[in-house]
């Protein structure tokens, strides 16, 4: 039996030069969300603070620290001019991405950051009318408070990279901010209670481990459940033992400052960023090595793979539980040190539920930061920011209700999650367990 060359009507035949060209590729959707977000901001910045700035008062912001060798004038400016110019400047960047998205083109990242620096120098000149805002100290302490979020962050980075949602950063860190305490206290020592936190974060990143990736337990609820035991067991404790006698048990001192000699000169950033406690020089310590861990080395790659592609990874070779378990230890670690900035770099004791909710502002930062160090990081920085300056204007006599003040952290973080962290997406893997 013979086949003919009678193509049949259900397979392709051969291609043709003379077939039709095929259809262009669709437009790209114009994306309005940005242009929004710039003008409401550049709205908010002509009606909210230039209309109701005084025409002769004056904002200053102090640029050095007392006992630096150089010291800066304070920067001076009008109060009404410097609204009004900036709120024109927000408004031409928000025209300007209106056009870019009418094109359908993107915006430039500079445009966002322009008018983020824009908008809260324009606030800041309103709020501070009339006053003196000490600008150095303000970053100094927004950095010195973004530590524990990004200690958090990282411990989030490490674990969902690798497959495991850990929203039992909270926990950790409460855990970590008692056992440097008590440890502290009672050795005399605020290193060994340094030394003691991760130890703690390590501990409760183990019953995480073992739960959700051997026992395959519902990785949210389980962390909600850690949350609650480390709150019941260290508020029973604190009540029990620390409160009864405290001398022996919730004495455990504070970390000095550290300035790092000739870089502390610096103007601006040195106070900021070389006169800190040695547990901010550690945070930068987390922040590179993880960075570098993930992104230029092979444990860094297997981790990446085992939370994007699990059964590829373990066809590869790669324990992929094996590797979950071991980051979820280091995350427990790592938050762990981090809560140690509560009592050891902070407050210098430890107080019942302490860490008020800053495991969840540290998701936060993870989330707004694409799972990325260095974006938590700057995440973190803009939250510790926040909960900073509502500590200054508080100081200085700002017309701002208290009430909203105390808000502003929280606000602030719900803001840059829901309207400015756009599309995002977690591993593919997040939250889902493998069986080989």
């Amino acid at each position: 039996m013979t086949t003919t060359d009678t193509p049949r009507p259900d397979v392709p035949g051969p291609r043709s030069d003379t077939a039709e060209p095929a259809l262009p590729h669709a437009l790209p959707r114009r994306q309005w969300r940005t242009p929004v977000i710039l003008w409401v901001l550049a709205v908010v910045a002509l009606l909210g603070f230039a209309l109701t700035a005084p025409v002769d008062r004056s904002s200053a912001f102090g640029l050095s620290t007392g006992g630096q060798a150089i010291q800066l004038p304070d920067l001076v400016l009008p109060t009404l001019a410097t609204t009004v110019v900036l709120g024109l400047l927000l408004a031409g960047l928000a025209a300007y991405a209106t056009v870019l998205a009418n094109a359908r083109r993107g915006v430039p990242l500079w445009v966002g950051l322009v008018a983020g620096a824009a908008f809260l120098l324009s606030f800041l000149t309103w709020a501070a009318e009339g006053q003196r805002i000490p600008f150095t100290n303000l970053l100094q302490g927004a950095l010195f408070l973004a530590t524990p979020l990004v200690f958090g962050a990282l411990s989030g980075v490490l674990c969902e990279r690798a497959g495991v949602i850990n929203i039992s950063i909270e926990g950790q860190l409460l855990s970590g901010a008692f056992t440097s305490a008590v440890v502290a206290s009672l050795t005399g020592n605020v290193y060994v209670g340094l030394l003691a936190a991760p130890v703690a974060g390590l501990f409760f990143g183990w019953l995480l481990a073992v739960f959700a990736i051997r026992y395959v337990v519902d990785q949210i609820v389980l962390g909600v459940v850690l949350n609650v035991l480390v709150i019941g067991l260290t508020s029973f404790l604190y009540g029990q033992v620390l409160v009864n006698d405290a001398d022996t048990w919730n004495q455990p001192g504070r970390l000095p400052r550290v300035a790092v000699p000739g870089l502390v000169e610096i103007p601006v950033l040195g106070p900021v960023l070389f006169n800190q406690s040695l547990i901010v020089y550690l945070m930068y310590a987390a922040v590179i090595a993880v960075h570098v861990g993930l992104f230029r080395t092979r444990w860094g790659l297997r981790v990446r793979a085992v939370g994007e592609h699990p059964k590829a990874a373990d066809t590869a070779g790669i324990d992929v539980n094996r590797l979950r378990f071991r980051n979820v230890l280091l995350g427990g670690a790592v938050a762990g040190l981090g809560g140690a900035f509560f009592t050891l770099g902070s407050v210098g004791a430890f107080g019942e539920e302490m860490t008020a909710g800053q495991g969840f502002i540290a998701l936060a930062a993870l989330i707004f930061g694409r799972w990325s160090p260095v974006g938590a990081l700057l995440a973190a920085l803009l939250f510790g920011f926040a909960a900073n300056l509502q500590s200054t204007l508080s100081i200085i006599g700002t017309p701002i209700p208290g009430e909203f003040l105390l808000m502003a952290p929280y606000l602030v973080t719900i803001f840059a999650v829901a309207g400015l962290v756009g599309k995002v997406r977690a591993p593919a893997a997040d939250g889902v367990p493998y069986r080989p």
